[in-house]
């Protein structure tokens, strides 16, 4: 079911990017440009991590989906394909023994 919702989401997106004639947040978004879609990603991805922080299961689920949607407009803005996203994520999940090392210096990463 997530796959398909974040590709109907992505859909609708592009959607709403190609035509922009629909009064609607996502056009909002895609009018003001990438310096509101980028503030928008950072403001998202702290509230994502204060829920986080303060162990709230609803608010965080919550706070993950706006970060994706806004993500999802980020790369609809900059002309990445989501599917190149995931593609990605596939190469990385057959990658094994590929911790990396962390620095000594920085110990709570």
């Amino acid at each position: 079911m997530s796959d398909n919702v974040i590709h109907r989401l992505n859909g609708v997106i592009l959607e709403r990017g190609s035509k922009r004639e629909e009064n609607s947040y996502t056009c909002y978004l895609f009018e003001k440009g990438v310096d509101k879609i980028l503030k928008k990603c950072g403001e998202e991805c702290a509230e994502m991590i204060i829920a986080a922080k303060n162990g709230d299961k609803h608010e965080l689920k919550n706070e993950i989906a706006d970060l994706m949607y806004h993500i999802l407009v980020l790369c609809a803005d900059r002309g990445l394909e989501w599917g190149e996203v995931e593609d990605v994520l596939a190469e990385r999940g057959n990658k094994t023994n590929n911790l990396k090392q962390s620095r000594e210096t920085d110990k709570n990463s």
